[in-house]
């Protein structure tokens, strides 16, 4: 595409990361409409772009796993820079991140989802107490610890729904349920529909 008159050219890459959006991705919930990042001509972002764009461009094998985790890296290394630009002041998921007795609970939570967590073990792994994780996390995330962790395991759960053929019970015990009907109560009450019509919505 040809536009305007005898400036210097401009090249534009343009490309798409593909994810689960629903019902819970606290990252695509917490991020801006646009995220721009300036300068990066010279650096390894910038790199990895012509990098990217060499191999749209050759047929060599492997190619298009080449170019899916070079995406992937500019994309965690964007949003790790907004993330480090973000005010003090911020609240959200990316700030609860950023928070060090937050970002510890955070992995726990995400490293042990289906382990059967209570709020004292967590504030003790975190290194807190439970009432200034509490006050903590949920000024940041807007939710309780558990709250948040009901919410992931739906995330898991609903991926696995969308991606395998696993049956329910497997499912379940899989993000920290000790049986299918707690999982399907708990599955309705944040989705408002049940495993078996999320998997199948037209049945």
């Amino acid at each position: 595409m040809r536009m305007g008159g005898g400036g210097e050219h401009a090249t534009f890459v343009c490309g798409f990361l593909d994810c689960d959006r629903g019902p819970f991705n606290p990252l695509l919930g917490a991020l801006p409409t646009q995220l721009l990042v300036h300068g990066e001509d010279t650096s390894w972002l910038g790199a990895f772009t012509r990098h990217a764009l060499a191999e749209s461009e050759s047929s060599r094998a492997g190619g298009e796993l080449v170019i899916t985790r070079l995406a992937e890296l500019m994309f965690i290394e964007v949003v790790r820079r907004h993330v480090e630009t973000l005010p003090p002041q911020s609240t959200g998921w990316l700030a609860g991140l950023r928070d060090p007795l937050v970002g510890r609970a955070l992995a726990l939570l995400h490293g042990a989802p289906a382990r059967e967590w209570s709020r004292q073990e967590l504030a003790e792994e975190s290194a807190t107490s439970r009432t200034v994780l509490a006050e903590r996390f949920g000024e940041l995330v807007g939710l309780a610890p558990m709250q948040y962790l009901a919410r992931w395991r739906t995330q898991l759960a609903a991926e696995r729904l969308d991606h395998s053929t696993d049956r329910l019970a497997t499912i379940a015990q899989s993000v920290g349920y000790a049986s299918e009907a707690a999982f399907s109560r708990a599955f309705r009450k944040l989705v408002g529909a049940s495993p078996s019509h999320w998997r199948a919505p037209d049945e």
